[in-house]
């Protein structure tokens, strides 16, 4: 078998690829045999019609097209072994020679993976941002257990909405004084200083009483999803119906003590404030981790191929769908809703895709200039996590993956994890 290649415009190769003809006559007795199998021809049963039955039912040109795809796709494998191409994409094929008793020749135009020229990956100076528990974090936790566990009670007789208030509300909307749909509500819940209504509609409503009634001017946002309305002046008379505050309960080593999972107050903001430090030192760990993943992919050189991002922006939107789902929705409403096309949503990921595509480049120079390889006992921990991650068992995610034919997608990860890994232990404090 011979190959040639040639380098064309927007990072694309072309491969010339010569097969003998005896490879052809091989295809061709495979392709009859499987042919036989899977056509119905009267008189013959399936497998045992000769070629010349099949040729004048089916046509010379079909035998021929199944023994070039079963020649082709070898012949193709192994000249990508050959040329050392790892292809991005599908392969565009084109016969130049195919015809009985004469070597077959085809084209295959495919966009490899680029080449990448690592930068410093070894040993970066980042700083990690110091830990610092305020007073008033500590504050805020404790003020939010007590918030959980206050109780609701019905403002004075007399009492005025004010800020924080839970109220119920009658309202009906009208744009032009016609009303429109969604916009009218009974006893609608609704707490004053929560922004859930557009413009300064809530504001509108703090002084007035129970069973006082009130007309509220407001202005549709531009960018609001309901295109009839955005932009537009409208009018709700609103009525209230109840008002409601919260009684917070007082905070004493009692409460504390029944209440919670604490001992007592001291207790509590202790236990409060090594929570809060925990996370905190999380998040400054993943932020200096993605600062120094940063920092060694800007550093490399490399050309990215367009397909890349585009094939990445896909696997995105993809995984955007299947969360939808799992929500209860689905891509169509969700675009709707957002009141964007497919078009401005994959605009929308194709700065984070190729941010995501440079970086899996780098990780793969990575691994390739360290030797890193990806053993079974990191193929079994992968899984081991992935089950601990979705509740499930090691054995069931084993399954999955052989199921969606996945296993290459988690080698890759793993991979990916570990020349992480690698770079970032070799990092130093700034």
């Amino acid at each position: 078998m011979n190959v040639t290649t040639e380098k064309i415009e927007n990072h694309k190769v072309v491969l010339t690829i010569e097969v003998p003809a005896e490879e052809l006559d091989k295809g061709i007795k495979a392709a009859c045999k499987s042919l036989a199998n899977r056509v119905n021809i009267p008189g013959f049963r399936k497998g045992k019609a000769p070629r010349r039955i099949l040729e004048m039912n089916i046509g010379k040109e079909a035998i021929l097209d199944e023994a070039f795809d079963r020649v082709a796709q070898k012949a193709f494998d192994e000249a990508l072994k050959q040329e050392n191409l790892d292809p991005v994409d599908r392969p565009q094929v084109d016969i130049v020679t195919l015809e009985e008793g004469k070597d077959v020749v085809f084209k295959a135009t495919i966009t490899p993976v680029p080449e990448v020229t690592l930068g410093e990956y070894k040993g970066l100076k980042v700083a990690k941002d110091a830990v610092e528990v305020k007073d008033e974090q500590v504050e805020e936790q404790v003020k939010n257990i007590l918030n959980h566990h206050a109780k609701m009670v019905d403002a004075e007789e007399g009492a005025t909405v004010a800020n924080d208030d839970f109220i119920t509300l009658d309202f009906k909307g009208e744009v032009d004084g016609v009303a429109f749909a969604g916009g009218e509500g009974k006893d609608y819940p609704l707490q004053i200083g929560s922004h859930s209504f557009i413009d300064t509609f809530e504001d509108q409503l703090v002084g007035l009483k129970v069973g006082e009634e009130k007309d509220v001017n407001v202005t549709f946002p531009e960018e609001y999803h309901a295109k009839d309305l955005a932009g537009k002046a409208a009018v709700f008379h609103c009525k209230i119906n109840s008002i409601k505050h919260k009684e917070m309960p007082e905070l004493t080593d009692e409460f504390v003590k029944a209440s919670t999972s604490y001992e007592s107050i001291e207790d509590m903001k202790a236990k409060l404030r090594e929570n809060i430090e925990k996370n905190a030192q999380r998040e400054a760990d993943t932020k200096r981790r993605n600062e120094i993943l940063k920092q060694s992919t800007d550093n490399i050189t490399v050309d990215i191929p367009e397909v890349m991002v585009e094939n990445r922006v896909s696997n995105m939107i993809q995984e955007l769908s299947v969360n939808l789902e799992n929500q209860g929705m689905n891509l169509d409403a969700y675009l709707k809703y957002a009141n964007m096309d497919m078009a401005k949503l994959r605009e929308q990921y194709k700065e984070s895709a190729a941010i995501a595509v440079k970086t899996d480049l780098m990780l793969d120079a990575v691994a390739k200039a360290e030797d890193i390889k990806v053993e079974n006992a990191d193929i079994n921990a992968e899984i081991a996590l992935l089950a601990a991650t979705y509740g499930t068992t090691p054995q069931e995610v084993s399954k999955i993956i052989k199921k969606n034919h996945s296993i290459g997608n988690l080698v890759a990860t793993v991979l990916h994890k570990k020349a992480a890994n690698f770079i970032i232990d070799s990092a130093v404090e700034a």
